[in-house]
């Protein structure tokens, strides 16, 4: 009989070595074993709370877009009424030490990558662009004519993600650095 409260606990460790084995391993090569090996519980633990590796995949990706959807509305919370203000808060939450660091990077490249072929993740992804879109949007929206704001919402997502990409293939460069290409485009458009 499982302990009283365990399951929090425990959802949230092999979410974790989730993270930590697609960060190490790659999709591909994570397995039952090399996530349940990282939490130190046995593989049947795996199925009794996810019932299989690609449930255990999508609540690792909600898991993760939950976290970053708190980042992002914590900081918009504290950036105040301003476009401008609100845009960099965005920008920073997608670069931010905690969204940016190479396990999480390689975990998200994993699920982008597995998103075409996984309806549950594919999903995922859709509204985790939509959310993003709507955000930029918004902003931009007060700064920028509406056809310009579309235009601009597109080049800096596109941007993003892209920067993701590089640094998840060659690790070349870091968050603050991302950070400052992405908020580079952003001020030329703006001043444009």
């Amino acid at each position: 009989m499982p302990k009283v409260g365990m399951e929090p606990i425990r959802r949230r460790q092999l979410i974790d070595a989730t993270i930590a084995s697609m960060g190490e391993h790659g999709l591909a090569d994570t397995t039952v074993q090399t996530i349940s090996r990282g939490a130190g519980v046995s593989p049947g633990i795996i199925h009794h709370y996810f019932g299989g590796k690609d449930e255990l995949l999508a609540a690792t990706m909600r898991s993760m877009l939950v976290q970053l959807r708190s980042d992002v509305t914590e900081r918009l919370a504290a950036a105040g009424p301003s476009p401008r203000a609100r845009l960099e808060a965005i920008v920073d939450c997608n670069f931010a030490a905690g969204q940016f660091e190479p396990r999480v990077v390689a975990a998200w490249l994993g699920f982008w990558a597995q998103a075409p072929h996984n309806p549950a993740l594919s999903r995922l992804q859709r509204i985790n662009a939509r959310r993003l879109h709507s955000n930029l949007r918004h902003s931009l929206r007060a700064l920028l004519p509406p056809d310009r704001a579309e235009r601009v919402t597109m080049g800096l997502a596109a941007l993003i993600d892209g920067l993701w990409l590089r640094f998840a293939l060659t690790g070349a460069m870091d968050g603050s650095e991302a950070r400052a290409v992405a908020l580079g485009y952003l001020d030329a458009e703006l001043g444009a």
